[in-house]
């Protein structure tokens, strides 16, 4: 019987063993899935070595297979590289590079290129609340210069707004012909969507653009974006997970839906200026359970591997430009200068409600 009785007890100890390991394994589900996602993505060094796929939304998501652009190109030079935001898709990496050599044809110096996107995507440590499924793109309005930058400089170098932040309309000394060009260029591509910029040089556009106007369509206004633009691509086929954008309106945008802008209303402070951001309290129950995922899938052997156009660990690209870079002034527009006067201020028509971007 004392056998017995000892039997009993150590079944009934190894069974409440295995139900607290059960409710700890739970537990433990629960606080990582409570877990922030900006910090577990955040702290990401490489990609998720698998298949490119996007999952979510620009703005809630994640992606994998992702691959960096090199740092160095013969038409482009990456900045901010602490922040280790130059990895995307490859279809949006490869039109990053195809941009900056059409670019160069079309008389541009060549891209400074912004943030794109963490190695796998999702809420940022800081500052944008897109850029998280690969899709995303940010391209300085300033030329890239006739040298190589050093670290210090893709750091600390400040990109020059072309907006008066009190009158939101473009300065008119500091824009040239050439900004149409790179602009016309970007939107030009189909895997391109929607290119965001100040309103204030959406209205330069409306205002000055001559002949072909079917492009302005994929140009939207947004706040901020008076130093660099924002390029977006669609959802790439195979991203099963990847939920698109809505379309943009009919027309150039250049109608009663652009003065909406030029009102108080989008400028007036904010109400509830301490309310956190999106990306502060987004947590990992709140993403695509496929992010679970592509947290976990193993890195490539090195940044190298999947850095487009790198030649091995130095981060120069060696990848053939299309065109040499030209020796031109950027504002040496070959077009007539009348096409370019500054902008007129004038009085707004009545807006509609708030636009969709």
């Amino acid at each position: 019987m004392r056998k017995k009785s000892l039997f009993q007890t150590a079944t009934r100890i190894a069974a409440a063993a295995v139900a607290a390991f059960a409710l700890s394994g739970l537990a433990a589900t629960a606080a990582r899935a409570d877990e922030l996602a900006k910090d577990l993505f955040g702290a990401q060094k490489l990609p998720a070595a698998t298949t490119p796929h996007s999952y979510g939304f620009y703005s809630k998501g994640c992606f994998s297979g992702g691959v960096a652009i090199a740092t160095d190109g013969p038409t482009w030079q990456a900045m901010r590289l602490s922040r280790n935001r130059r990895w995307g898709h490859p279809t949006m990496i490869r039109l990053i590079e195809k941009l900056s050599h059409d670019a160069v044809a079309d008389g541009w110096p060549g891209l400074l290129v912004g943030d794109i996107s963490q190695p796998r995507g999702g809420p940022m440590l800081t500052g944008h609340a897109s850029h998280q499924i690969g899709l995303d793109a940010d391209i300085w309005f300033t030329p890239m210069p006739d040298h190589r930058l050093t670290p210090v400089e893709r750091e600390n170098m400040s990109a020059t707004s072309l907006v008066n932040e009190k009158t939101h309309l473009v300065i008119d000394k500091l824009w040239s012909p050439a900004h149409e060009r790179l602009l016309k260029r970007a939107a030009s591509y189909p895997e391109v969507e929607r290119i965001l910029v100040n309103p204030g040089i959406k209205k330069k556009l409306c205002d000055t653009v001559k002949g072909d106007r079917t492009w302005l369509r994929k140009i939207r206004p947004f706040w901020g974006h008076d130093y660099h633009f924002h390029v977006r691509i669609g959802c790439q086929p195979g991203s099963v997970g990847c939920k698109a954008q809505e379309s943009t309106p009919a027309g150039d945008g250049c109608d009663k839906s652009l003065a909406w802008w030029f009102t108080e209303e989008p400028w007036r402070p904010n109400k509830n200026p301490d309310a956190p951001k999106a990306r502060d309290v987004m947590t990992m129950a709140s993403l695509p359970k496929e992010c679970r995922a592509v947290l976990n899938a193993p890195s490539p052997q090195s940044e190298a591997a999947v850095t487009m156009g790198d030649t091995g660990g130095s981060g120069v690209a060696t990848t053939k430009p299309d065109a040499a870079k030209p020796t031109i002034d950027v504002g040496e527009p070959p077009v007539p200068a009348n096409a370019f006067a500054p902008t007129p201020i004038k009085r707004p028509p009545l807006p509609l409600p708030k636009p969709s971007r």
